[in-house]
């Protein structure tokens, strides 16, 4: 089968994927085989091509807002029948023994594994996951455009529960590319006034086709303060400006597994009043499946553009460099 990999990880432009046969793989006691349909391209697909999320292992295929088709079994996999249609997400497995799995935060275990990061995924003809991790798919939603749910949209609507903006309250969104345009239509759904603050004239106008409240540049004040907001660009020097905007008790959730270095922060401007920051570090296979029944109860249609799988350099380049806005998928065939 063909595979991409991160071969010397540095910047995109300089070509750090490789395509490269290698031998299809074979699944596990309990995974199942995808024949791979599509795969979008996230942000971390970026940070791990150039980098900044150093890959865990020499080779390894990125992907993981994949989906496909069932082809094969593992002798104890039962979940899923040949043909059925699934999508692979970015949390791969956890040890389920450690303290925080046993309390239910499978998204803080000690020792996870991730599709793309530790072992192969989606940018590829075949790849390989444990059924438990694999998620059935709304109908109403077809392939290019479940893509992006996997991950953005997953991902997405961690950072907004951990936003904690209550009904008819008011969100900040500060960037606006794959997953903040799939979070900005659950918090409009849920009667939320949502502000978008980026910058890029593609983002704007997507926010602006969505119906938001107000849209800015990235280091503007939104129009009235807030009572959550979510950093979904990996800019660190935009934490203090997103603090400053809260209102008093509110709560900035960053929604990347990257950020550059914040700047010193200011007790008094950006902390006091019980103005809180958390990240998000990953996701409960619950998130999952409480946002994909959100997004099939909301028909939530992510704006996507489509590249052959063969131009899977070019669409991480168009993502770095903000040619188009919403999300890429790249697809097979």
């Amino acid at each position: 089968m063909q595979a991409w990999i991160v071969d010397t990880p540095r910047p995109i432009d300089d070509g750090p994927l490789r395509r490269i046969e290698r031998d299809r793989p074979e699944p596990g006691p309990t995974d199942i085989l995808v024949r791979v349909s599509c795969c979008g391209v996230c942000r971390t697909d970026l940070h791990l091509a150039e980098g900044d999320l150093p890959p865990r292992r020499p080779g390894v295929t990125p992907g993981h807002e994949v989906v496909g088709r069932v082809e094969a079994l593992g002798s104890d996999a039962g979940r899923f029948s040949i043909g059925e249609r699934v999508g692979v997400p970015w949390l791969g497995a956890v040890d389920g023994t450690c303290p925080y799995c046993r309390r239910g935060a499978e998204n803080l275990c000690s020792a996870p594994t991730f599709t793309g990061w530790d072992r192969d995924g989606g940018y590829a003809d075949f790849c390989v996951v444990d059924e438990g991790f694999a998620y059935r798919l709304p109908i109403t939603v077809n392939d290019e455009h479940a893509a992006p749910l996997l991950c953005a949209g997953i991902i997405g609507y961690r950072a907004w529960r951990s936003a904690d903006v209550p009904s008819g309250g008011r969100l900040g969104i500060y960037g606006f590319g794959g997953s903040a345009h799939i979070t900005a239509q659950i918090a409009l759904h849920m009667g939320q006034r949502v502000h978008v603050l980026t910058r890029g004239e593609h983002n704007q106008e997507l926010a602006r086709s969505l119906g938001v409240d107000s849209i800015g540049a990235a280091t503007d004040a939104p129009p009235e303060p807030l009572d959550g907001a979510i950093l979904f660009a990996p800019a660190g020097e935009l934490v203090p400006v997103a603090l400053r905007a809260l209102d008093r008790g509110a709560t900035l959730a960053i929604a990347g597994i990257w950020l550059s270095d914040i700047p010193a922060l200011n007790y008094e401007r950006e902390l006091f009043d019980e103005r809180r920051l958390r990240s998000v570090t990953a996701n409960t296979r619950q998130d999952g499946e409480e946002f994909l029944a959100l997004a099939e109860r909301f028909r939530i249609t992510p704006t996507t553009i489509g590249y052959p799988m063969d131009r899977a350099p070019e669409a991480l380049a168009d993502l770095e460099h903000g040619r188009f806005g919403g999300a890429a998928v790249l697809h097979n065939g």
